[in-house]
């Protein structure tokens, strides 16, 4: 992969308050600095989405286009090389932002990217992102609101939304209930209401339930995966 641009950046990282469900529900999984040694594996995480996280990454990210121009943030890290591929689509001129509350999430991210990416990280909080109204072309969710409680993954979808100027996207990828023959619908509660206790929302509500009223059902394009245990939604803004 080749990159043009500016050297990643980190914002000053700040003394910020954790959010209380994710310091109290997933400190295993990002918080705690084991959590990343351990996880921070390209294989695990594609056994976690059952094989599927190349599928679903690639996905997303056709949507934003082989070549992604503009301003694009990425609001919350992940495992996995997903940022490195979103990186290298980065059109010349164009930037990407990158946002975690975990600062920890951050350091890790940043040993990742290429020296050269176009990429700037940012310690914010994803339900107060402290950016302008209208001042990113698009933005992406991948695999954050199955780990937020309805609050949160209501005021997340806002301001993401937010932050989009008039007739950019907004991508989100996450849970589903899948069909009622697949397996996984009866066999996957149980680890779920185990270690990710939020995400069983998805399965039970669309993901639509917490976008703002001023969101039309004609804004939105869905696709499942996976027997349906995955989806994809597109939002113009």
């Amino acid at each position: 992969m080749n990159y043009k641009g500016e050297q990643k950046a980190l914002d000053p990282l700040q003394p910020q308050a954790i959010p209380s469900y994710l310091q109290d529900t997933y400190w295993w999984a990002y918080v705690h600095p084991n959590a990343v040694s351990f996880f921070e594996r390209q294989w695990l995480v594609n056994l976690i989405l059952w094989g599927n996280f190349a599928r679903l990454r690639d996905a997303a990210l056709a949507e934003l286009g082989r070549e992604v121009a503009g301003r694009t943030l990425q609001i919350a890290c992940v495992y996995g090389n997903f940022s490195e591929h979103l990186a290298a689509r980065v059109a010349p001129g164009g930037s990407l932002d990158i946002v975690d509350v975990l600062p920890i999430q951050l350091r890790n991210l940043r040993q990742k990217l290429p020296a050269t990416a176009p990429v700037t990280l940012h310690q914010r909080d994803s339900t107060a992102l402290g950016f302008g109204d209208a001042s990113y072309d698009q933005a992406i969710l991948f695999f954050l609101l199955h780990e937020q409680p309805a609050a949160a993954r209501r005021q997340t979808l806002r301001e993401a939304l937010r932050v989009v100027k008039p007739g950019g996207k907004l991508v989100l990828v996450d849970y589903h209930l899948p069909v009622r023959l697949h397996p996984l619908r009866y066999l996957f509660p149980p680890v779920l209401r185990a270690l990710e206790p939020f995400a069983l929302d998805l399965w039970q509500h669309e993901l639509a339930q917490w976008l703002p009223d001023s969101v039309t059902p004609a804004q939105i394009r869905k696709e499942t995966y996976y027997g349906g245990l995955y989806q994809k939604l597109v939002i113009t803004v």
